[in-house]
């Protein structure tokens, strides 16, 4: 089954608490990234058709007082921001000259998005172009990067204040007072009505009709050689064998994330195990006081010998507390690294015949799994039509 090329923009809302995280993420503000396919080397080839003069929380604020935007009726915990995350297939830019056709492709995208939502309300609009695709790079024997645009943005519609009874002026009752930009998630992103083909009324959502929009702009504007991506859909754009693929690297890249966590956990344990080592030494020093040359047993202190030797045996006592602790929290955390590598040891040699299987001969794989899953839906059929007989 032949992979086909789909544009897709997907559309999720933030709340003011969380944004936080994904301005790092998409401003590459973070040291380190847990997404290992991000190459930092490559951050400064990402194009920024909207940069963000300050963080996205103080931009919203500076609209706020400046009156370009209301929050009016919206209640404490509403969803502010919106993201629109525009992409295609990898393959695709790679078939049209990679890097800078994308470039092209995503500065068309933005201007789609002014469109749609507002230029003055988008706060920042970056194309990333540092994340490795590593399958189709393997697939072709080179570095291959995916490019998709990340637009953050206001969602703002007009909105009418009505003069109330309560005004002197019983004319202006019913009349406009004033008209808003309130900030609306709910409100931007309605349902809508559409005639079918059928010629009935039928009610979609806002997320399909976006997605033809994107769809028709961009192949009004030139672009061509794709079809139209499924609305919130990312299981639908794969066949059934690429979709098993995504599932099982998803699931060894979990995986691995969480085993470098444990060795970076680990490290820090060592680290600070490594910075009381310096009280042994002081222990023994300690350890030295009053043992002069004598031909007794007895041990002359003075009074600066004494203090010296109680605050320092106080302070190793705890020193010494403190590492049997993290001596006992190292040797779980050890244990828990041990089984996790484990597992993911079991997992990959599970999953290695499957890709190589797939790396060498993808059609007969793609059919035997496709049968498989066409015998199993089968059965689990004529298993229910028993039932219901039974049932009759």
């Amino acid at each position: 089954m032949k992979k086909v090329d789909r544009t897709v923009v997907r559309n999720q809302p933030y709340k003011r608490g969380g944004i936080g995280i994904r301005e790092r993420h998409n401003e590459r503000k973070n040291e380190h990234y847990a997404n290992p396919d991000i190459e930092p080397e490559r951050i400064p080839l990402n194009i920024h058709f909207r940069r963000c003069d300050t963080s996205y929380e103080q931009k919203f604020t500076q609209m706020l007082e400046a009156g370009e935007v209301s929050t009016r009726g919206l209640k404490p915990d509403a969803k502010i921001f919106e993201e629109m995350v525009f992409d295609v297939n990898t393959a695709y830019f790679e078939k049209h000259g990679g890097y800078d056709y994308a470039k092209k492709f995503f500065a068309e995208a933005f201007r789609f998005a002014e469109k749609e939502v507002g230029s003055q309300y988008i706060l920042s609009a970056t194309m990333h172009a540092d994340e490795k695709n590593r399958g189709l790079s393997e697939q072709l024997g080179r570095d291959v990067y995916h490019y998709h645009l990340h637009v953050m943005y206001l969602p703002v519609v007009e909105k009418e204040i009505k003069w109330s009874k309560r005004c002197k002026n019983k004319s202006l009752v019913g009349t406009t007072k004033e008209v808003i930009h309130q900030i609306s998630h709910s409100k931007k992103w309605a349902f809508s009505t559409v005639i079918n083909e059928k010629g009935e009324p039928q009610r979609v959502t806002s997320y399909s009709l976006l997605q033809t929009r994107f769809f028709n702009h961009m192949r009004n504007a030139g672009f061509r050689d794709f079809e139209r991506g499924v609305a919130g859909s990312t299981a639908e754009h794969q066949s059934v064998v690429e979709f098993k693929v995504s599932q099982e690297k998803e699931r060894l890249h979990e995986i691995q994330t969480d085993t470098i966590e444990y060795e970076l956990f680990l490290d820090g344990i060592k680290e600070k195990i490594s910075e009381v080592e310096p009280i042994y030494q002081g222990i023994v020093e300690v350890e030295q006081i009053g043992k002069k040359k004598r031909f007794s047993d007895k041990v002359e202190l003075t009074a600066e010998e004494f203090e010296k030797l109680t605050n320092l045996a106080k302070f190793g006592y705890k020193a010494q507390q403190a590492i049997d602790n993290m001596a006992s929290q190292l040797t779980r955390w050890q244990q828990g690294y041990n089984d996790l590598k484990a597992a993911y040891d079991r997992l990959q040699e599970r999953v290695q015949p499957f890709m190589d299987a797939l790396k060498e001969s993808p059609e007969r794989v793609m059919g035997f799994l496709t049968e498989v899953i066409q015998k199993a839906k089968t059965s689990y059929q004529k298993s229910i039509g028993l039932e219901e007989k039974v049932q009759q």
